[in-house]
């Protein structure tokens, strides 16, 4: 590394958009492209000991398709993008297939649905990062429940609408943030009745279905947005999962944690991953 360039096995030096945000030693770099943009992936081993948190809150996240993550507290919610319904209107995919193979007409066609895309994955990308990063700096403990992403792929109705939303990916960068930041990460099993549970007093409300936005306990009259009541479920769920002691994860609890809570005798080395 020298500032903004980088040299590359073969290929010699090349210059970059950023220099290096990350001081340590270099321990490999991948050379990928998007649509007509190159990127190179470093590995670099840093010093990192997660912090030790004052703030115990905890908050639970409930994810859905219309509303992205609806908090347990009195945060509103944040809103879905839907980046790859709002972008299929412009029907690339259709054209290209109407471009004679091999043509340059055609290869103009493919880079540009090929820009499209790398713009849905960036909308989508950027409000997870968002997302991610700031549950893990406000809160010490985070419930989220196991969902069956592969089954809710399987509907042919709803494939569309939850391939758009991006759930893998938000599990995916809350475990890796959460071990940076010292947080814990509680999972509910995915038959959890998160959303059919009276949050005031525990009834549980088997008749709901995906219909049903708002319903009205029949044990004790009060009134639920199904959102809501799930992430506020969440969040009891994660206040409520016991730990040993000495901070590490007990073997009988209940509760699967997705990242184990930081240890005194880890390794202080650390890879961290820039994209320039």
């Amino acid at each position: 590394m020298d500032d903004k360039r980088v040299k590359l096995p073969v290929i010699g030096w090349v210059k970059m958009r950023e220099s290096l945000r990350f001081v340590g030693k270099i321990k490999s770099a991948v050379v990928s492209r998007t649509a007509d943009r190159w990127f190179v992936s470093l590995t670099v081993a840093i010093e990192h000991t997660p912090p030790n948190r004052e703030n115990q809150a905890v908050v639970g996240v409930d994810l859905d398709i219309k509303a992205l993550a609806t908090l347990s507290d009195d945060t509103p919610p944040v809103e879905n993008p839907k980046a790859l319904r709002g972008n299929l209107k412009k029907r690339l995919s259709r054209s290209l297939s109407r471009k004679l193979k091999g043509s340059a007409n055609r290869r103009k066609a493919k880079s540009k649905l090929a820009r499209l895309h790398a713009r849905i994955a960036n909308i989508r990308n950027d409000v997870m990062h968002k997302l991610t990063t700031d549950l893990v700096r406000r809160f010490a403990v985070i419930g989220v429940e196991d969902l069956n992403v592969r089954g809710m792929m399987a509907n042919g109705r709803l494939a569309r609408a939850v391939a758009d939303v991006g759930m893998f990916a938000f599990g995916r960068q809350l475990a890796y943030k959460a071990a940076m930041t010292g947080a814990r990460v509680v999972m509910a099993d995915r038959w959890f009745a998160s959303s059919k549970t009276c949050s005031a007093c525990g009834h549980v409300h088997t008749g709901l279905t995906l219909s049903d936005r708002e319903w009205s306990c029949v044990a004790c009259g009060v009134i639920h947005d199904r959102d809501r009541n799930a992430a506020i479920n969440l969040m009891n769920f994660a206040a409520s999962s016991a730990v040993t002691a000495c901070g590490e994860d007990g073997a009988d609890v209940s509760p699967r944690t997705a990242v184990k809570p930081a240890s005194v005798k880890q390794e202080p080395e650390r890879e961290a991953f820039a994209y320039v």
